[in-house]
């Protein structure tokens, strides 16, 4: 076994035989972290020395000496971290507290990481929803409760867009609603509700994808699985609200029983959709579960996806987009990521958009088909149609930077955790209001 590499931090420039302004030198006992003179910048320079340090091939490190606070570490851990695992990382002594909100945030992180890495063979409609159950579960036993509508019950209940999905697997489709009532009493009112697009693998269905395009696919539960960290990082931090949870859980695989272009689909609360374009699947799962949400009474609702690949275009893999129909709702989520060394980004939606979802057979269509119409916000516009009037605040987040296919300087390859943060400091701050 190699030795523990000791992992220090410096604000003094490396010597010049390691080259200009360079980020990492090494001693006999370890490493130096040089952070430079821009403090704004010390903890993304020290996320890149974890992913500097992991690329080189080194796996047992110790963060030593002095200046690791809370940040720090965490921000060398999101570097550091390899989806081959393998590494040992000793993050050092701390305060009893600050221990206990680091492990955490690791521990709620490296879940929405690992599960959104798994492979669509092992993370499956019906084995997401169980394991996020079980996972949220285990942070407060006796306050978490469960139901699962599967395959056929879907159909039944009226739950048209899960169901029309996922019915083209032979794996069926599932809407996990989870609730979590710290007080025990049933008739405490319902806070705010979580809504996760949890599409285990996306082939396109008969819009199918490109190879390449379709590879990344099994990330396409990356709603899910952040929801899911999200709620059990809050409930670690001391969440006293109610707060109920809808994973909206298929395959969308191509087969004899698959769901078509030209299908019209008629949701509960009588909107109807025609699908054209079988690609555009998860606005119709999200449908079911913002129907749902919107039914417990909610005065805040918030949704999760990796939505379009329009907002990826328009902000990258660096920021998720929020789109809110009240402006100053997604300013303001925007500024509390910031806060938690997350990044987002707020993207026009304004009621207008709305129309743009046209078809000559149903209320709406499923995409907006015409030229220069904005991709990712009519998709938010789409699910603003399923928010019941009731609801005080709507929240939706395009997950652009929830996963990299490929690794960059501060990021693994896959899954990122980027998020988790800031929706559960939502929860936290809705449950004060």
């Amino acid at each position: 076994m190699s030795a523990v590499m000791k992992i220090l931090l410096s604000q003094q420039p490396a010597d010049p035989q390691w080259g200009e302004q360079a980020l990492l030198s090494f001693v006999s006992t370890g490493a130096l972290i040089h952070l430079g003179a821009d403090a704004g910048e010390w903890l993304r320079q020290i996320q890149r020395a974890g992913r500097r340090l992991d690329g080189q091939g080194i796996k047992q490190v110790c963060l030593s000496g002095e200046g690791w606070d809370l940040e720090r570490r965490y921000a060398f851990y999101q570097g550091f971290y390899n989806p081959r695992g393998k590494q040992s990382l000793y993050l050092g002594e701390m305060p009893v507290a600050e221990q206990a909100q680091l492990d955490a945030l690791l521990e709620c992180t490296r879940w929405v990481r690992e599960i959104t890495n798994g492979t669509p063979e092992d993370i499956y409609p019906q084995s997401l929803s169980e394991q996020a159950a079980e996972f949220i579960r285990r942070q407060a036993p006796e306050a978490v409760s469960t139901r699962f509508i599967v395959g056929e019950e879907l159909r039944e209940l009226g739950m048209v867009g899960i169901y029309g999905v996922g019915r083209g697997s032979d794996r069926p489709p599932v809407l996990l609603e989870l609730d979590y009532n710290p007080s025990g009493d049933d008739s405490t009112p319902v806070l705010a509700c979580l809504v996760g697009k949890g599409i285990t693998f996306d082939s396109g269905g008969y819009s199918l994808k490109p190879s390449d395009v379709m590879l990344p696919m099994k990330s396409d539960m990356g709603g899910a699985a952040m929801v899911s960290g999200a709620l059990a990082l809050a409930i670690r931090q001391g969440l006293k609200a109610r707060i109920k949870l809808f994973l909206c859980c298929a395959e969308n695989l191509v087969s004899g029983n698959a769901f078509k272009l030209g299908d019209i689909l008629t949701y509960r609360n009588g909107v109807t959709v025609e699908v054209q374009n079988t690609d555009a699947e998860g606005r119709l799962v999200l449908a079911d579960g913002l129907i749902n949400a919107s039914e417990t009474g909610c005065r805040y609702l918030l949704d999760a996806a990796t939505l379009t690949g329009a907002a990826k275009v328009a902000l990258g893999r660096d920021y998720h987009g929020v789109f809110s129909l009240k402006e100053q709702d997604a300013f303001a989520l925007c500024q509390l990521a910031r806060s938690q060394q997350e990044q987002c980004w707020p993207l026009p939606l304004a009621a207008w958009h709305l129309p743009m979802l046209s078809s000559s057979f149903a209320e709406l269509g499923n995409i907006a088909g015409a030229e220069g119409t904005p991709g990712a916000t009519t998709a938010a516009a789409f699910l603003s149609r399923f928010v019941g009037k009731g609801v005080d605040q709507w929240l939706h987040l395009d997950l652009s930077a929830s996963y990299q296919k490929n690794a960059n300087d501060l990021w693994a390859p896959g899954g990122k955790g980027h998020g988790v943060r800031t929706i559960a400091a939502w929860l936290q701050q809705v449950a004060q209001s």
